[in-house]
């Protein structure tokens, strides 16, 4: 399983936004954290906006900020919002299923959506808030020790 570049940013977004002590930064700090392109991120920090995991405010003082508690926020169901589809081979897309001459004996499809389930599965065991225990050990990492608490 390989997730998308947008759902690794939407992580990474979310996790920035809970590390910070006050809770407020904007998509130029998230991107200047981690060395990525703030273009990429305002999509994603839209993406965010849409499914309620973030509030953006614009302007001078605006900014983005979590719209739920960090235990709110599940990885699974951020994980299925934020990809577009779970494909592991051609077979299980759309418009791929006869695509294999085996297709239609095949048992690996099947397999497969066995495997996706249980990934999600444990994704979903965990929040947020699971992510950003070690605040800490964050802080250094993504610049966070000169934000005022």
């Amino acid at each position: 399983m390989r997730l998308t570049l947008h759902t690794d940013y939407a992580l990474r977004m979310l996790i920035y936004v809970a590390a910070r002590p006050d809770g407020l930064c904007t998509v130029g700090d998230v991107a200047e954290a981690y060395g990525l392109s703030r273009n990429h991120l305002l999509k994603v920090a839209q993406t965010l906006r849409d499914i309620g995991l973030v509030e953006t405010t614009r302007g001078r003082t605006g900014g983005i900020k979590l719209a739920r508690a960090p235990e709110a926020i599940g990885i699974g169901a951020l994980v299925r919002a934020t990809e577009e589809a779970f494909s592991l081979a051609e077979c299980m897309q759309a418009e791929g299923g006869s695509c294999c001459a085996i297709s239609p004996a095949c048992r690996l499809k099947g397999m497969l959506h066995e495997a996706l389930a249980a990934f999600l599965a444990v994704l979903d065991r965990y929040t947020l808030a699971d992510i950003v225990r070690n605040r800490a050990a964050l802080g250094p990492l993504l610049g966070l020790n000169a934000v005022a608490a």
